[in-house]
């Protein structure tokens, strides 16, 4: 044991409350700790049973459990658990199982009990602080699809086939194995693309091809693929973002097996898959406005199944771009095939998978630079108004200040979108810093896709050497601040329909929004995503480890509230909106919202010190 104690000492002085303890004190620990592996899926706390070690992590991953079976929390390496039985009665509170194969150091509950009252730093971690409310305030729900594993799924062994198979071959053992979908491997086990039934049906059958024709020259190439760690809800979204039927799961390069559609329609919370393939299947406008009225039951489904809000801002956006998708589509077959080609992308919270229930639509046009006005102008003014006003009767209003491709001004040629940004960073005026909250969040939704993504490298490369314009952006996020008042007790307003409110939007996952933006822009993030973004940040030097828990959990909790109170006036049959009375939560979730907007208020305090114009 004498050989690993600087190990274990290196170890557990790398993580907070360890880190501050005194060196003779975390020796000694280090001395005391026993070492125990488990293998994935052992239980390593079994509930009510005696406990007499606080864990720590050194490496793997293990998963929390409530009383009722339902999952508590994640925790990966570097994080302690077992605490809440040691200082309650000693006793099991949250039983544990590891989720992959697991170190722990053992540390006895004795010293442990003994370090809580003779450091006060130690013993205040593991007491319920701020931090730590607001942080089991954002724990993981009981959603089926965020906590069932894309393994569980795996039916069988995948069919493998080299490039050099006949396609006869191929559907035979399709056939014979009951599956839809064969993967296609070099022999150094390198996967080279798909053959689905339908690939064989479309590019053999219906052309046809000679059943000795290689699987080589059909099949579709570099497949999109997860690894095996993934969560059905994360394959679940690469399914609705590609509108793809078949996924391959690895294991490094090891292929596990193949999710299917059918595998995942197979769990419950599948609606907003099965809304996306009828949304992007609809034939006419009056269909996809029918298909909408689902809008409120699958957000009201997502809310009640515990869904992060992470997934429910990435589901309701990508069912809010396969509606604008599906609506450029008919425009295209009404209009015929557009003159030049042209990029329809989306911008603010649907391009950052951040997209509630109640949202109006912006969106813009990315034209070729062949385009010319007098030719080409009045098909894409017939184009832009059948998809806005489409948009608007399946449930996504008009923008009131005009962000919509309808509006000519925001119809423009590559070359003139990338002048229009380097002018909104080079003069960072009133207007163009509105603009750039915006326009600086854009996915692609149909057309030359990379045209957008080119677009996102164009600003993410000029906005991070502009130090004046970072400047200005951040001092235009200080803008909106938190509801607090001195004593932090909130700042309501009156409003006409509910009595006394706060905009939980505008006083807070916006400004919230706003900051990570900045941060994101400074540090070269491409990422759109606010979650996405802060873990970009977090590989930076640029915030330490606890500002971007703290600025996930409250970005989480926010979300969630939202979500929440827009579920209720569904329920209740109110027209939903973003407004939140502190006095119709509970205690809990008021403390845990008062600490949500006091990480905002720090965090913009940070932000007005940290970006000036010289530095």
């Amino acid at each position: 044991m004498s050989i690993e104690l600087p190990d274990i000492e290196r170890a557990l002085a790398e993580h907070e409350p360890f880190s501050w303890l005194p060196a003779d004190a975390l020796s000694d620990m280090a001395r005391s700790i026993e070492v125990s592996y488990k293998q994935a899926g052992e239980d390593v706390l079994v509930l009510d049973e005696p406990i007499h070690h606080l864990h720590f992590i050194r490496s793997g991953e293990v998963e929390l459990f409530r009383r009722d079976g339902s999952l508590y929390n994640r925790l990966p390496a570097g994080h302690v658990f077992g605490q809440m039985g040691l200082l309650m009665k000693g006793k099991v509170r949250f039983p544990a199982t590891t989720r992959k194969d697991s170190l722990f150091y053992l540390i006895p509950s004795e010293l442990f009990i003994d370090y809580c009252e003779k450091y006060s730093e130690f013993g205040d971690f593991f007491e319920v602080n701020e931090h730590s409310i607001l942080e089991q305030a954002t724990q993981i729900g009981t959603d089926d699809m965020t906590t069932v594993p894309v393994t569980e799924v795996i039916k069988a062994e995948p069919l493998l086939i080299t490039p050099d198979t006949t396609v006869a071959e191929c559907a035979m053992r399709i056939s014979d194995n009951y599956i839809a979908a064969a993967l296609v491997q070099d022999d150094q086990g390198n996967l080279l693309g798909i053959v689905t039934d339908s690939d064989l049906r479309a590019r053999v059958i219906a052309k046809s091809l000679p059943y000795d024709t290689p699987v080589g020259e059909i099949m579709s190439t570099e497949p999109l693929v997860m690894d095996d760690h993934a969560y059905l809800h994360e394959v679940m979204l690469v399914m609705l973002r590609n509108n793809t039927h078949h996924v391959p799961i690895v294991d490094d390069n090891r292929v596990l097996g193949i999710v299917s559609l059918l595998d995942v329609v197979a769990h419950e919370s599948q609606n907003s898959l099965l809304l996306v393939r009828s949304i992007l299947s609809s034939e006419s406008i009056d269909a996809l406005a029918q298909l909408s009225e689902q809008l409120p039951a699958v957000y009201e489904r997502l809310v009640n199944e515990h869904a992060t809000s992470h997934m429910i801002g990435s589901a309701m956006s990508v069912i809010g771009a396969s509606f604008m998708q599906q609506m450029a589509k008919l425009a295209e077959e009404e209009l015929g095939p557009p003159p030049v080609p042209y990029c329809l992308i989306a911008l603010g919270s649907l391009a950052r998978d951040e997209q509630l229930l109640v949202t109006d639509q912006d969106n813009a046009l990315i034209l070729s630079d062949d385009y010319d006005e007098a030719a080409h102008g009045t098909y894409f003014e017939q184009f832009s108004k059948m998809v806005c006003e489409g948009l608007d009767r399946c449930g996504y209003p008009l923008c009131e200040g005009l962000i919509m491709a309808s509006n000519p001004k925001w119809r423009m040629r590559r070359s003139e979108w990338r002048d229009q940004f380097t002018d909104w960073i080079e003069k960072p005026e009133p207007e163009a810093l509105l603009n750039a909250c915006i326009f600086f969040d854009l996915v692609a939704v149909h057309g030359t896709k990379i045209w957008a993504k080119e677009l996102q490298k164009f600003i993410s490369t000029k906005a991070k050497n502009s130090k004046p314009f970072l400047a200005s952006l951040a001092r235009n996020a200080l803008k909106r601040t938190p509801p607090l008042g001195v004593f932090k007790n909130f700042v309501l307003e009156e409003d006409g329909r509910q009595g006394k409110s706060l905009n939980i939007k505008r006083r807070g996952t916006a400004p919230l929004t706003d900051i990570i933006r900045v941060h994101a822009l400074a540090t070269g993030s491409m990422s759109q995503n606010s979650f996405e973004r802060l873990e970009d940040i977090s590989k930076t030097k640029l915030l330490p480890q606890e500002k971007y828990d703290e600025l996930t959990n409250a970005l989480e909790l926010l979300y969630s509230l939202r979500a929440h109170q827009q579920m209720l006036a569904i329920r209740d049959k109110r027209e939903p909106n973003n407004n939140i009375a502190p006095d119709t939560l509970s205690f809990t979730r008021q403390r845990s919202l008062k600490e949500a907007f006091n990480v905002v208020a720090q965090a913009q305090r940070f932000l007005k010190y940290r970006y000036t114009a010289n530095g």
